[in-house]
């Protein structure tokens, strides 16, 4: 396991985080199910007993009101742990989805509660999860209230990018992968009209940063994309080598 993949840890965690990683993969070993695209893992507002890791696809949290406005939250990569707020909560407010055809585990509540309490492993990684998710939101949410939807896009794919190189997903100097929101969906993630989505797509593609073809993000101006998103992103972000220039840049 690549210590780099939890984001900002202690250094004197690395090896307790590595090992609660094994210790859940070997709770979850066994689980495994491929999920197709739109399949609502769980509805909103209703109990959930269950903890999940995505293996490979996509998915997301996102809530939604009868008048059909609906606001992604988070989108789940390969490698994350989610729904871990089953180990404390008995009603989910939010909906989770598969995006697209996905391989999940899962371990029952009550099972990863039992190991939570006995083993410091198992326990530092549930709560560092809840700490990546928490810090990706507290982003999200200053991008929502102060940046333009052309920063929000450009800090959208970079994150992705960056994640699905951390996670192994894609290769390193990679600047095109597999996309499978649609743009309504993007527009739920920016928080802004599908009118509006539109204009900005077409604006990233006009100017030659980033193109969306036949379900494939194709980026290609990366240090223009990474130049907009740049106000938005976090310290961290600003930094770490798999949101970076140099593994990518052309001549």
């Amino acid at each position: 396991m690549n210590p780099a993949r939890y984001v900002l840890h202690r250094r004197e965690l690395v090896g307790s985080l590595i090992r609660g990683d094994a210790k859940l993969s070997e709770l979850m070993k066994g689980s495994a199910r491929t999920l197709p695209a739109g399949h609502v893992l769980i509805e909103a507002n209703t109990e959930h007993e269950y903890v999940y890791r995505l293996r490979a696809g996509w998915a997301c949290r996102n809530r939604a009101v009868p008048d059909g406005r609906d606001q992604f939250i988070l989108i789940f990569l390969p490698g994350d742990l989610f729904a871990v707020k089953s180990l404390f909560i008995t009603r989910h407010p939010d909906r989770v989805q598969i995006l697209s055809g996905a391989i999940v585990e899962r371990v029952h509540y009550m099972q990863l509660q039992e190991a939570y309490s006995r083993d410091v492993d198992i326990a530092n990684l549930c709560m560092w999860q809840l700490t990546e998710e928490e810090r990706r939101l507290h982003g999200w949410v200053f991008g929502l209230g102060q940046g333009s939807a052309e920063e929000r896009l450009a800090l959208l794919l970079v994150d992705l990018r960056g994640r699905l190189v951390l996670s192994g997903a894609i290769p390193a100097d990679t600047l095109s992968f597999q996309f499978p929101l649609t743009q309504v969906q993007v527009g739920e993630q920016l928080g802004i009209t599908p009118v509006h989505t539109n204009r900005v797509i077409k604006s990233f593609r006009e100017r030659g940063i980033a193109a969306f073809r036949n379900g494939e993000l194709h980026i290609q101006n990366f240090p223009e994309l990474r130049r907009i998103a740049e106000p938005l992103m976090d310290a961290y972000e600003r930094t770490a080598a798999h949101y970076g220039l140099a593994e990518v840049e052309k001549p």
